[in-house]
């Protein structure tokens, strides 16, 4: 039972377009759910069974409010979503407290001294994140055709929210970027003689674009090291 209701889960995540972090945060929750209340199928659970489940997260376990905001998100979608039912309110809930504290925000100063012990991929990657606003999942999915170093910007697609947007390049990276891309190139040209199946293309757009997987302008600006030595 619980093994074909999860594999229905991520196909509805799928559907939706939920980022892969998401649905490793739903998909263990859900599970925590289940084994909670002994392995029993959702459908005959509800908002008692839901409150008692979250109410336990935040009194025995201690976990932070958002930690419990998270379970509570994996819990309603699988209700909704996945059962398409109605749950009523959820008013018994016993409420991880949120702490109450001051962000912790680097210096200009700082950060160059971050970024001044660093080198290689790792140096460019954390440049791109600092200088673009870039989330470190967002950076790591770029592909080659997101960055433009004629009009110094970057693509970021299926960001937080499902949205893509674009942001500003420095143009002091553009002679890093460039490098970077002569490294990806050699990669790639080894992958395609050793016919590797190149990389992963989202929603089905390798059937739209048939040979995209192995075609440049598609490979990530930070390949796997894995994959680069198959």
């Amino acid at each position: 039972m619980a093994s074909k209701l999860m594999d229905e889960v991520r196909r509805i995540l799928h559907l939706h377009h939920y980022s892969f972090e998401t649905e490793k945060v739903y998909c263990h929750w859900i599970r925590k759910f289940i084994l909670y209340h002994d392995k029993q199928h959702p459908k005959g659970l509800g908002a008692t069974e839901i409150e008692a489940f979250l109410s336990y997260l935040a009194t025995d376990r201690r976990v932070s409010a958002s930690t419990q905001n998270q379970a509570l998100s994996g819990i309603l979608f699988l209700y909704q979503k996945v059962l398409g039912t109605d749950l009523p309110q959820l008013d018994g809930i016993v409420r991880a407290k949120r702490p109450v504290r001051v962000p912790v925000v680097l210096t200009r100063a700082e950060v160059k001294k971050v970024l001044d012990v660093m080198s290689g991929q790792a140096w460019l990657a954390a440049n791109l994140m600092y200088g673009s606003g870039l989330r470190l999942v967002e950076c790591l999915r770029l592909r080659i055709q997101d960055i433009d170093c004629d009009y110094l910007q970057v693509t970021v697609r299926d960001g937080k929210g499902a949205k893509d947007r674009r942001t500003m390049l420095a143009e002091r990276l553009v002679p890093h970027i460039k490098r970077q891309f002569e490294h990806v190139k050699a990669v790639h040209e080894r992958d395609v003689e050793l016919n590797l199946s190149g990389v992963s293309i989202p929603y089905a757009l390798d059937r739209k674009y048939q040979g995209a997987p192995k075609q440049w302008q598609w490979q990530y600006v930070f390949p796997s090291v894995h994959c680069a030595f198959i």
